[in-house]
């Protein structure tokens, strides 16, 4: 059973790389040629991988033991040394999303084990890092063996880090995982335990981080200030609010598709307008039916947000009318696909169940083009908090009005 899940997941990812080599016809023709090595590569990659495997499928015999109480808790003390180690580690899959993060690597990147938790970890990375990365994750994944590389964190891009990559089987799981360590690659020493500060470790942020910091507060405060501005019960208008707060100061192109029953409906296109190009594309998106839009739909029907450095599926968003992928057209080169919810407002007044999130009221997508820094995941974890804003926005009732007004006597 583990082999026949095993290959059943490698062609799955053979058929998906695929469909976007196919997706490369609408690039321009100097660079098929790239896409022509690419296809090359998947070629002998069947002949020399996944044909072998499945031969030795018919040898393969399944078999799965149970855990006993010794496994269990040796299981319990792997976890907690994980957890412990004083060098940062993530465990991560093929696609470098994150599994798990200890107590250092979330100290030395800033980020929320709980928040980076299915998200991937070359988003994190300064852009030129990130498909060498995920190339060799992939690699050390088919188990290729370790590797190591030179990186360098989006928010700290003077440092130099050495990430070491080995494969992890973990017990029954059908697919192999990624142990990625992180050392420093100017200093030998150790990171310092979570909550300590040791010699030469940046306690501080820098100015940048600073300003971007206060960049984000005062896009929190204009987001707030917006929707307590929209008259309750009107959940276009709020959708409208929240999506011309975004428009400029935060992306360059904000969709907004309200789910008022089915099907979706899109109520706002917001575009940079510089060029004829850009009011062209701007009323091929008005037209755009939501439904053709995997991510717009994923976000509607699961409630999940995505964040995309250099989307590798173009056809994502849909394509024009001529048959070209509208992020290309757009030439986006980060975007972020955010379903706004949040708990219903009689449940949050009873206090019961406040924290579960409630239906989907509306789906905001943002791109970033051209030379537009990327979004980073910091700029999700607000723009999360902000989704929440604008659905309870949304699901606020409207006041009654009062049919005579107050009786004098």
């Amino acid at each position: 059973m583990t082999q026949t899940d095993d290959f059943g997941a490698e062609l799955a990812d053979f058929v998906r790389r695929v469909g976007e080599l196919r997706t490369a016809r609408a690039l321009p023709p100097d660079e098929h040629l790239a896409v022509l090595d690419a296809a090359l590569f998947e070629l002998r990659h069947v002949a020399d991988t996944l044909w072998p495997k499945y031969e030795q499928l018919k040898a393969a015999a399944p078999h799965a033991s149970s855990p006993d109480r010794q496994e269990r808790q040796e299981r319990q003390l792997l976890k907690a040394l994980f957890q412990r180690l004083p060098l940062p580690v993530a465990l991560v899959d093929r696609d470098t999303v994150v599994r798990r993060m200890n107590f250092a690597a979330t100290g030395l990147t800033g980020v929320r084990a709980g928040y980076a938790t299915g998200r991937p970890l070359a988003a994190l990375l300064s852009p030129g890092d990130r498909a060498a990365f995920r190339s060799q994750a992939a690699a050390v994944a088919r188990g290729e063996g370790d590797r190591s590389l030179t990186v360098h964190l989006q928010q700290r891009p003077e440092e130099r880090l050495l990430a070491t990559l080995t494969p992890l089987r973990p017990p029954d799981e059908p697919h192999p995982a990624v142990l990625v360590v992180f050392q420093s690659g100017v200093s030998t020493g150790a990171y310092p335990l979570p909550g300590t500060v040791a010699a030469g470790w940046r306690a501080v942020p820098d100015l940048s981080e600073s300003t971007r910091h206060a960049e984000l507060l005062d896009l929190v405060d204009a987001m707030t200030t917006e929707l307590l501005s929209v008259a309750p019960g009107d959940q276009e208008a709020a959708l409208g609010a929240a999506a011309r707060v975004l428009h400029g100061r935060f992306a360059d192109w904000v969709v907004a598709d309200a789910v008022a029953g089915k099907p979706l409906k899109r109520t706002l296109v917001l575009g940079p307008d510089a060029a004829p190009g850009d009011e062209a594309l701007a009323q091929v998106l008005a037209g755009q039916d939501p439904a053709d839009c995997p991510l717009v739909m994923e976000a509607a029907r699961g409630g999940s947000a995505s964040l995309q450095v250099r989307p590798e599926d173009t056809a994502g968003f849909g394509r024009d009318p001529a048959g070209d992928p509208v992020l290309v057209r757009a030439d986006v080169t980060s975007l972020l696909c955010v379903p706004l919810t949040a708990p219903s407002i009689d449940g949050a007044r009873a206090g019961a169940g406040a924290g579960a999130p409630g239906p989907v009221q509306g789906v905001l997508t943002l791109f970033r083009t051209g030379p537009r820094r990327a979004f980073s995941m910091a700029e999700g974890q607000v723009m999360d908090l902000m989704s929440r804003h604008a659905g309870l926005a949304m699901r606020r009732p409207a006041e009654p009005r009062r049919a005579g007004g107050y009786s004098s006597g």
